[in-house]
This record gives C-alpha cells, structure tokens and sequence, in this order.
C-alpha cells in the first residue's frame, strides 16, 4: 500500500519467485527471507529513485506478504536411475561422468577458441584500415535483416508488424565485409583454404555432443551447402591460427565460471 491505499500493480495472488534471482527488489527479498509456509509479515520499505515505474520511483510503501508455500532445489542422488534418465542405458555412473567431462571439455576449447577469433579479427580490423564499396555494406545489411526477420518468424512472431530496417545493421555489416575482405586476401596469400580432412574433423568434432555422431556427420555431408558452412569455419580457424604464429601473444589464465558465463551475476 501506498499512503495506505492498494496501488496499482501492487497487489497479487499465489505469485511465485525466487530468491536471488533479481525478479523482485533486494529489500522485498530480504523481508521475506526466513518466512515459513504460513506465515505472514507486514514491513515498509521504499522503492528506488530510478525504479521503472516512476509514479513509485523513490515512494515509501508498506508490503502484506502471506507465504502459502516455500520450495527449493534438491539435488537428485548421482546413481544408475539418475544415469539412465540422461539416456547412459546400462546407467553406468562412470559413463555419465565421461560424458559429462568430455561435454565440458568441448565447450571450454569452444569458448576459448571464440575469444581468441575475436581477439584476432580485432587485431586484423586495427592493422589493416580499408574503405569498403557502399554497394557491399548495404547487400549484407540487407542480409543481416532478412536473416533477423527469419529468425523472429521461427519464433513465431509476424514479421508484417514488426519492421525490420537494414540500416540498424550497417556497422555490422560494415565489419562483417571489411573481415571478409581481409580474410580472403590472407587465405589467397598464404595458402589458408580449408582441407578436407580438416573439414572432416571438424565435423566429428560437432558431432561428439550428439547422441548418434555418425547421423551429424551425414546430414553435413549430405548437401554441399552444409559442408560449406563447416568449410568457412575451418578457414577461420586457420587464418586465427596463422595470426597466432606471426602476433605476439600472451596466455591469460580464466577461471572457469568467468569463461562460463555463470559469475555474470
């Protein structure tokens, strides 16, 4: 209530959250905190000057809260029942384990390798200043736009009423085409083009996180469309690699959430 009277958007039933999860403002939660099912509690606080809605921004307000129900996480036993519900069939835990290892380790070396990528076209963009043809930018501006319009259908929104400009992408694609430019004149130069049998072990690789890997490997290679796809990759890669040898570099240790993403918070 504010000044004692129910605001709007104040009021709610059977409203579920969760602690620590930043959905509602820290002081609520800490009121909260402690509360049994049950229980009920009455306290002020105020809401902060910068809160989205501005009619409450900065305003002092009283909460009722009756907790009807109190739930949290609980970890299930790391056994064969556990194993087979994550599709290992004879519910080895070791199995899992490897699994999950070998999970991991790829998207570390995932992870690592598309910082690096980006340190280098970074690098390559800061040493080589070229003018691009408008003529390009705006075709892939184009592209990038189609390909977001693409993107949303999928999500099932209708495209009609939600317009997409080009031009919110041409600083993208600006970059996008001078990379390209750049790449391709280093590949030509420096022998870079992707082999087969580097495509052949990238693809393997992908498809290691698949539960049938053999099934990945064929649908790539089913259509060359596809296999150009990975073929790009490998060129990238190979030109990072090329730049690597020739840069000086310097290892940076990460910790492992940092790399994650999971100490955003």
């Amino acid at each position: 209530r504010k000044e004692g009277e129910v605001f709007e958007g104040g009021q709610a039933e059977d409203f579920p959250f969760v602690i620590g999860a930043g959905a509602m403002l820290k002081d609520f939660e800490v009121a909260v905190t402690g509360l049994k099912a049950g229980e009920s509690k009455t306290f002020d606080m105020s809401f902060p000057d910068d809160y989205h809605a501005t009619e409450l921004a900065g305003q002092a307000v009283q909460f009722e809260v009756v907790v009807k129900q109190v739930e949290g996480p609980v970890l299930p036993e790391v056994d064969a029942d556990f194993a087979r519900s994550l599709g290992v069939a004879d519910g080895d835990v070791s199995k899992l384990r490897e699994e999950v290892k070998g999970n991991l380790e790829r998207e570390v070396k995932r992870r690592i390798q598309a910082q690096i990528k980006e340190q280098v076209m970074n690098a390559l963009l800061a040493v080589t200043p070229i003018e691009v043809p408008k003529a390009l930018v705006q075709a892939e501006s184009q592209q990038l736009a189609d390909n977001a319009r693409r993107d949303l259908e999928m999500r099932g929104l209708k495209t009609k009423d939600i317009p997409v400009d080009p031009s919110w992408f041409t600083e993208q694609a600006e970059r996008r085409v001078k990379l390209g430019l750049i790449m391709a004149e280093l590949v030509k130069a420096n022998e870079l083009h992707a082999k087969p049998e580097q495509v052949r072990a990238l693809v393997e690789e992908m498809a290691q996180s698949y539960e049938d890997p053999s099934e990945l490997v064929r649908w790539y290679y089913a259509q060359p469309e596809r296999l150009a796809q990975a073929e790009a990759v490998v060129i990238e890669d190979n030109v990072v690699a090329w730049v690597c040898e020739k840069a000086e570099t310097t290892d940076k240790p990460v910790a492992f959430d940092e790399l994650m993403g999971n100490n955003a918070a």
